[in-house]
Parts: structure tokens; sequence; C-alpha cells
């Protein structure tokens, strides 16, 4: 053994863990600050969301982590209903919630996976021998697909080195990259998923039927109320009759992407991030060969509009999609190609490119410029189809324009943007936003509280979507004022955050207890903090990081009397008690790989 390498070994580490810590620049505020409103606020709403979903818990699963209800493959009520009954509990508990939620939600994911692989299709024929087969939808479009993931997308933000999550997320994302036989759901050629239903079973390769997106026969009437509002199975095949082009690749399938995104925030393995661009890549090409529009069928031999008879509008949930409402006559139009933005959100993520953002800024612009006048209103299109546009209404067609303000910052992004509350806070307007979005949260927690404790459900009259309406997790609030993040939605997408929170005593992530954080502004290269200590009596000690996975890079930290260099993703912060204080963090956003790894972990 050369015990003189040893040591010069030991010494480099010895000096390399002196300038990582030295780089983690520590602050300390020990400025007086009684709690304010919006602090204890803060601290009780996470503590009234926790018991809450205690409570929640403990009347919708059994000690398996089964969801007490019918177990049925479908659209309306399938086994991705099943899981979104525990949305946003992720988020909850990054945010500083009770461990309690972790605890429940990952039982709740592992009783979903048994649940759903158990259960089985008598006539719908790609799910008779389980609706889950791997851990993981046989197959289903990603409007579902991505509803059944969100928590698990979101599992990283608190057990980054869990062995289970991180196999499941090298094996999901393998789905689409052809590492699995079984599942040759992608055309690296033609760079397409190759059809709306794929999964762990591949994708489908026919017309879709009624049944395939129905389910199995069920009873409804006197026992069930749907979510469409069918009134019989009859009505519902008439729900989906017209579902059927799913053959070819569409924008929805850009969910996908968030598998690859969250593999690759591992260990930083390079070919999910290169799958992940290669495929967004494909699909910005394609908008440029359609003037800007992203198209919503591509077929088996890339050609836009391939398995749709050429029309770039094509296929189901596709830009021309508007179907019958059987029980009402009407017409419904239903889309789900702005999902795709999602994907092209994690390319992003990965380059800091603003040329992934530019393809959706352009559409917006190509799609509003068919504005009409009607009775001297400005009417703007949200549907094209065999005639051209149609569904026009006042508002612009503007999907996902926050998010593409938010991701930017750029003054040009907030045109087709309706009105926004937060967005008016971080401006300067409104101060007493932030106790008013926390009353409303608080509001709608105890209203979902109220329906859980009146709901007249039981177990074999409830379909896996019914208790979603009263899942009492209420984060909307906290994650706006706490992080200046944007809700993820629930597709299976990640976290964008301007700020998270990590507790070195207890090791987790979250901000420790008695602390309250405020957001009050953010620009491109900077963002306002007020972070203070409700508790009189101890000291707390937390870990601040720039974006959600630490994609952002701090330069320096400002108080009240001086700035302080600091060049980390991190800085640790310790809180005298009682003691609170404003600081202007300056940074460079996106220039680090986004990692799930936490702070000490690195």
């Amino acid at each position: 053994m050369n015990y003189r390498a040893l040591a010069c070994l030991a010494l480099c580490c010895s000096s390399l863990l002196q300038s990582l810590r030295a780089a983690e620049r520590v602050i300390t505020i020990d400025t007086p600050m009684s709690p304010p409103g919006w602090a204890l606020m803060e601290r009780a709403l996470l503590r009234e969301n926790a018991a809450a979903c205690e409570e929640y818990y403990r009347k919708y699963f059994d000690e398996r982590g089964f969801l007490l209800c019918v177990e049925r493959w479908g659209g309306d009520d399938g086994p991705d209903d099943a899981m979104e009954n525990c949305n946003d509990w992720p988020i909850l508990h990054a945010l500083g919630a009770s461990d309690a939620v972790l605890e429940m939600y990952l039982k709740a994911w592992e009783g979903h996976l048994r649940q759903f692989t158990l259960a089985k299709t008598t006539e719908v024929p790609f799910a008779r021998d389980g609706m889950y087969y791997k851990e993981f939808p046989v197959m289903m479009d990603w409007l579902h697909n991505g509803e059944g993931l969100t928590v698990f997308s979101l599992q990283g933000l608190s057990t980054p080195s869990d062995r289970a999550m991180q196999r499941r997320l090298r094996r999901f994302a393998g789905l689409y990259m052809n590492e699995d036989p079984q599942a040759p759901n992608y055309d690296p050629q033609h760079k397409i998923i190759r059809s709306l239903f794929n999964g762990s079973r591949g994708p489908l390769l026919r017309k879709a039927t009624a049944l395939d997106w129905t389910g199995d026969p069920i009873e409804v009437e006197n026992r069930f109320s749907l979510g469409h509002g069918e009134r019989t199975y009859a009505e519902m095949l008439a729900h989906f009759k017209d579902y059927n082009d799913i053959v070819g690749d569409h924008p929805s399938n850009l969910l996908a992407t968030s598998l690859a995104l969250n593999a690759y925030m591992l260990n930083h393995d390079a070919k999910y991030k290169n799958w992940l661009l290669e495929y967004v890549d494909a699909w910005r090409q394609r908008m440029r060969d359609n003037q800007g529009i992203i198209p919503t069928n591509i077929g088996l031999d890339g050609a836009i509009g391939g398995a749709t008879e050429g029309k770039w509008w094509g296929g189901v949930y596709g830009w021309g999609f508007t179907v019958v409402v059987p029980q009402t006559g009407g017409l419904a139009h239903r889309s789900t190609f702005q999902l795709g933005f999602i994907g092209f959100m994690n390319a992003f993520a990965v380059t800091g490119d603003d040329a992934y953002l530019e393809p959706w800024r352009r559409m917006l612009d190509v799609v509003n410029s068919h504005q009409k006048k009607v009775d001297g209103q400005t009417v703007y299109p949200h549907k094209h189809g065999d005639d051209g546009w149609y569904n026009f209404q006042p508002q612009p067609y503007a999907p996902f324009a926050l998010e593409l303000y938010y991701l930017s910052m750029k003054e040009t992004d907030r045109k087709w943007m309706s009105g926004s509350a937060w967005l008016d806070y971080l401006e300067g307007k409104n101060p007493d936003f932030p106790e008013q979005a926390l009353a409303a949260d608080f509001a709608r927690l105890r209203q979902r509280v109220e329906g859980m404790r009146s709901d007249p459900t039981t177990p074999d009259t409830r379909l896996s979507d019914d208790p979603m309406k009263f899942n009492p997790a209420s984060i909307t609030s906290l994650n706006h004022l706490m992080q200046g993040g944007l809700h993820p939605g629930h597709r299976g997408a990640t976290l964008f955050s301007r700020l998270r929170y990590f507790d070195p005593v207890r090791r987790r992530a979250g901000i420790p207890p008695d602390v309250a954080a405020l957001v009050d502004r953010m620009t491109d290269n900077e963002v306002a903090v007020t972070l203070v200590n409700t508790s009189q009596v101890t000291a707390r000690e937390v870990v601040v990081q720039g974006g959600a996975y630490a994609e952002h890079q701090f330069l320096s930290v400002t108080d009240q009397t001086k700035t302080t260099p600091v060049n980390s993703p991190v800085i640790t912060v310790k809180l005298q008690p009682g003691a609170g204080q404003r600081l202007v963090l300056k940074m460079q956003r996106h220039q680090r790989q986004p990692t799930l790894q936490f702070p000490w972990n690195r």
C-alpha cells in the first residue's frame, strides 16, 4: 500500500472540502424581526396541510397503500387517476411539511404499482394481463400517462438517493430509448414516438376503438357519478367513439422527456440528455417546416400529417379535434398538443438556451395573427380544421404563456398573458398579496376537508378519480411565495423554482422548523427573499439553493449593510432566535446542469 499516495489524496480531499465550504457562503442573520403575519400563516399552512393529508389518507387508502375504489382501465377513471389523489404531496413535503406526508405518498405509490399490476381487464385487449406492466402503464396517451406519473416525477425532490426510484427512473426513461425490446416506442431514424398510445408494452399501431379508451363495461346509473357526466356505459363508449387516429407521433408525447430529464439529473448520464434534445430538436424542425405551428400528427414515415391524410391538424387531441358530447349533443373542443411545451421546458432546463423557447413564442404570434373583428370585438382562433381557423374567442391563444415568460424573463413574452396577481406582486403592486393568497389556500383546504368528511361514497361506489376533488394539499401560494416557483401542473413534469430550501440539521429537503420565506421580487438575474425565524428561543439554519435542482448560480448576497461574493449554487443562512432579514441574491440562471442530489451529497 502506498501510504504517501494515500496521505496526498487525503490532503487533496481535505483542501477540496475546504474550498467547497468556502464557496458555500455562510450568512448569519441576527437582526430582530417580530414574526410577520405571512410568516405565521406559512408555518400554519404547512402544518394544517399535513394534518389534512393524514386524515385523507386514512379515509381513502388501506394499509397496503391501495386506493379504496373500483379498479378500472380507461380514459375516464383509469389507473392514472388513482395516483393523482396524492397530487402536490411531493411539493408539500419538499417545502418543509411533516415527514408523514412523504411516508404516505411513498406508501401510496408502492401500493399503486402493485394494485394496478394486479388489476386486469376482461375485454380491453392490451391490459388483460395487467393494467401496469414492469411498473408502468401498458399503453396509453401521455395526457393520462403524465397524470399517473405526476407524484413519481417529483419524488426526487425529497428522496434522490432512493435506489428503487433510481431504478425506475432509468427503466421508465429506457422505454422511450428502445432499451426494452418489448417496448419499441421510439423510431430513432425518424425521431418519433410511434403512436399516441405507448407504454411498457410498446406502441399501439392500429386505430384505437372506443373500448380501448373506455375500458370494460360497468354499471353506471345510481352507482357512479362520472367526471364527464355520462349516465350509462353506452354514453361512455359514445364519448370516445371518435378517438381513433392515434398512429404516429403527437406533441403530447414530449411529456416523456420528463422521464429522461429526471434520469439525467441522477448522475448526469449523457445518454438521457442526448435523447431528450434529439427528440425536442425533431419537433423544433417540424414546427419550422409547418410555418411555425406545431403539427399534431407525424406519420410513421416521419411526414407531417403522414397518418391523417396529410393534415397537420389531424389526429386525436389535435388542432382539429372537436367531438360531440353524447349526453347533450353539444360540441367539445379537445386538444392536448399544447402539453408539448413541457418538452421544450425540459430542453431549456438542461441547456439554458432561449432557442428552445423561441418556437413557442413564434407559434403564439402566428396563431394570434389570425385574429378578426366580430361585432367590434377582437377574437382569436384556438382551433384549426379542414375549413381553416375556428373556435374564435375573446382571449388570445396563449397556452403556457406564464411559463414562457417565467423562463425567459423577457418583457416581450408577457404580451399574450392575462393578468397575474402573483406577477403584479413581484413588480411591487398589492403588498397584501401574500396574506391574501395564503388565506385563499386556507379556505381551499377547509372546503376540501369538509367535502371529504361528508363524502358518502363507499369503496364499491367510488371510482379512482372520485376522491381527487377532496385532496386537501393546497400549495400554490406556498410555492409562489416561498420559492418563487411555478406550479408544475399534473402531467408528470418537474419543478421550476427560483429557490429551494434544505434543513442541514435534519438532513432533508424543505425549510427547517419555525423558518419562513417570502420572495418579493424576481428579475432575470436577481431574486429578493426575506427569511425569518419565528422561534424566539431556538436558532435555525437553512441551506438556500438556486433553483429547484441547483441549476442557478448565486454570484452575491446583499443584506442591509454589505454585499458578500458567493459564486455557488447554495448559501447557508444561520438565523438567530427571533431574527429575520431581506436578502438580495444576484444570480446567473441556468448556468449549471440540474441535479437531484442534496447539497451535502454533491
